[in-house]
């Protein structure tokens, strides 16, 4: 895989469940939050189980997708299903993102741990501000943990983590 960007990065395809412009539970500030279809982790209790097919939604470009962005000029989120089943797509929208200034949050069923033994996983995450880890566990669920649905998942400073070599948990600044 290559880091940088071509003119064919635009033409990339992926499948959309929605887009959610202006939302402040996806992270901190009003973000731009992308849902992307495709899951296998079938967490039971999954607040989104219509996200688990991979044909769920509507396709879209990588160009498309950076309209929306660009129109709404917020922070982005990627969630779904899960987003690193789409890793070529994201990185590439993650980086165009950068480009403008924004950060970028994503949620993912994979632990941060699975995804550094996978190094297609771990390019992505290169261009991941804050990650929010781990599958959701229903007897974990917590109401009141901020932007996370169960106690295990972890909110993940991927530059942080990255530079030490072990998890560093994002704090509120």
């Amino acid at each position: 895989m290559t880091n940088e960007l071509t003119d064919n990065d635009n033409e990339r395809r992926l499948r959309v469940l929605d887009i959610v412009r202006g939302t402040t539970v996806d992270g901190p500030g009003f973000r731009t939050s992308i849902y992307l279809a495709g899951c296998r982790h079938a967490c039971p209790g999954c607040h989104n189980p219509e996200s688990w097919s991979f044909a769920g939604g509507e396709e879209m470009t990588v160009a498309q997708i950076m309209d929306v962005v660009r129109e709404e000029d917020f922070d982005v989120t990627f969630s779904g299903g899960d987003p690193m089943y789409h890793s070529e797509e994201v990185r590439v929208i993650a980086r165009k993102v950068h480009d403008m200034g924004h950060t970028v949050w994503l949620y993912t069923g994979f632990t941060w741990e699975e995804l550094q033994k996978n190094p297609v996983l771990a390019q992505v995450l290169k261009e991941i501000d804050v990650i929010v880890d781990g599958p959701f566990i229903q007897a974990l669920k917590e109401r009141d943990l901020l932007f996370r649905g169960s106690s295990n998942q972890r909110i993940i400073d991927v530059a942080r983590s990255l530079e030490s070599g072990k998890v560093v948990e994002w704090r509120r600044e």
